[in-house]
């Protein structure tokens, strides 16, 4: 078997962390919110507010994870032709297993307490 090659990454800077831990919450709100939707109407496209909405967000978490091997893999829901439910879960799931990677790498005991491990 051969091992498997770890990528390094950067810290985040305090302000990344900071953002983080404000946009994560909201990202796992929308995330649900419109699981929900596709659970009930998995077809069913959204709507134009709740597509740029969401891209607000999806962008902020593409700003903190610029330096992550996962961004490249990150797209923004299209403006132009509506994404059904079901595809906006599967791309903001995406976006959320991203998020949660880049925590697990840069957030951990740091022997007194559980916190960031930033650049500054």
């Amino acid at each position: 078997m051969s091992k498997k090659k770890i990528v390094s990454t950067p810290a985040p800077s305090k302000a990344n962390a900071e953002s983080f831990d404000m946009l994560f919450p909201i990202l796992e709100s929308v995330f649900n919110e419109i699981k929900e939707l596709s659970k009930k109407k998995q077809d069913g496209p959204l709507n134009e507010a709740k597509v740029k909405m969401a891209n607000r967000i999806l962008s902020k978490a593409q700003e903190i994870l610029k330096d992550d091997p996962t961004v490249e893999f990150l797209d923004l829901l299209d403006e132009e032709v509506f994404p059904t439910n079901s595809d906006a879960v599967l791309i903001i799931a995406q976006f959320k297993a991203a998020m949660e990677q880049f925590k697990g790498k840069h957030y951990g005991w740091n022997g007194s307490d559980y916190a960031w491990k930033t650049s500054d």
